[in-house]
């Protein structure tokens, strides 16, 4: 059974905020929890289904991602094989939305572990050759880093961690509200359930610090403005160890003054003269590579497009090349000698011309002007 769309599943907008999407996601979850609808695998699967949309949407980069591929673009990204919803996860993204003290009697699970590091988003810039050849750029990413120091463990020189005093090593603590008993994150090994003996003065304990890193990026022919990008395990490093997040670069393609890009097609404009449309010729047509020879007609009109096959761009996907569409203008002189008025008004009158003057004639007839 295919997918239900995730802005279906949350029944909302796909340009709603974000607090509207914690809105709709509170109702939704709610509605199907399973202490609220005890043996009804229907609500089950939905209440399923409610966690793993807002898991996606509530995450800037996974969320843009989905609006440009949908679920092939974060198959697995909620966590399970295949795409599915990994309900290890569900204790973070409830407690996230409802608080801890909301009174379900979940809580965060015991033994959270180091807290993996944070997606990031590069915008990165190319022009019509780079679209055309794909490239390699390097990119100056700011970020959270392992820390060299301690290698990313947070622990100074000779140190180590310890059990947490407060928790016991559990990570959570129980807190009675009335007829309620409820867990919470320890607050003094914010659910690690240790605490390190000496922290690193480098990092100060969190096994990381921020500044700048190059990032080597592969990007591919035929991107788009929009294109996403993602270059795994690039983004903040992890808490203590935990594993990295990943990057994201974002592609815009710079405007050619050479030439009009739709899809995969180009269109540029040529001018030819007067003598030229009129008796046929050939011309050197420019592309993104070598010029291509352009055989033109006798008596081409101004506006009429021909087709260079191939001598686009490619296709993202597939790699094929689009075409190269060349628009002819004719140029019309501004400046006559007596003779060249002279040539030009016999031919006038072999064309049947009899409204020949300074701004009117048969230029304007010809050239559509």
């Amino acid at each position: 059974m295919a997918k239900r769309d995730y802005y279906e599943v949350l029944g909302i907008s796909r340009s709603a905020s974000p607090d509207e999407l914690k809105a709709a996601y509170r109702r939704q979850a709610i509605k199907f929890h399973p202490d609220k609808n005890p043996g009804n695998k229907d609500a089950a699967e939905k209440f399923k289904e409610v966690n793993e949309a807002y898991s996606v949407l509530s995450n800037p980069q996974k969320r843009q991602t989905y609006d440009q591929f949908g679920h092939a673009g974060v198959q697995g990204a909620g966590g399970a094989p295949g795409g599915g919803f990994d309900f290890s996860s569900f204790g973070d993204i409830f407690e996230d939305v409802f608080g801890e003290a909301f009174g379900f009697g979940r809580g965060r699970r015991q033994g959270r572990g180091a807290e993996p590091g944070r997606d990031l988003r590069a915008d990165h810039e190319v022009n019509l050759t780079e679209v055309l050849t794909g490239s390699e750029v390097s990119l100056n990413v700011p970020a959270f880093q392992a820390c060299e120091v301690c290698s990313g463990s947070g622990a100074a020189a000779g140190s180590g961690t310890k059990k947490c005093p407060d928790c016991g090593g559990s990570g959570q603590l129980r807190v009675s509200h009335g007829f309620f008993s409820i867990s919470q994150t320890c607050g003094r090994c914010r659910g690690y359930g240790e605490v390190i003996d000496k922290p690193c003065p480098a990092c100060h304990g969190q096994g990381r610090v921020h500044k700048n890193k190059r990032v080597k990026v592969r990007i591919p022919p035929g991107v788009e403005t929009g294109t996403t990008l993602r270059v795994s395990s690039e983004g903040e490093a992890g808490v203590r160890g935990a594993p990295p997040g990943d990057l994201y670069v974002v592609i815009q393609v710079r405007p050619d003054e050479r030439f009009e890009r739709e899809g995969a097609n180009l269109f540029t404009d040529f001018n030819i003269s007067f003598p030229l449309a009129a008796l046929g010729g050939e011309i050197s047509v420019p592309t993104l590579e070598n010029p291509v020879r352009l055989k033109i007609p006798a008596g081409t009109q101004p506006g009429i497009l021909f087709r260079i096959a191939e001598h686009g761009l490619p296709h993202l996907k597939n790699r094929s090349r689009g075409d190269l569409f060349v628009r002819i203008k004719v140029e019309v002189p501004k400046k006559l000698s007596k003779e060249d008025r002279k040539i030009i008004s016999d031919l006038a009158e072999r064309l049947g011309e009899d409204r020949i003057s300074k701004d009117d004639g048969v230029f304007k007839r010809v050239f559509g002007g």
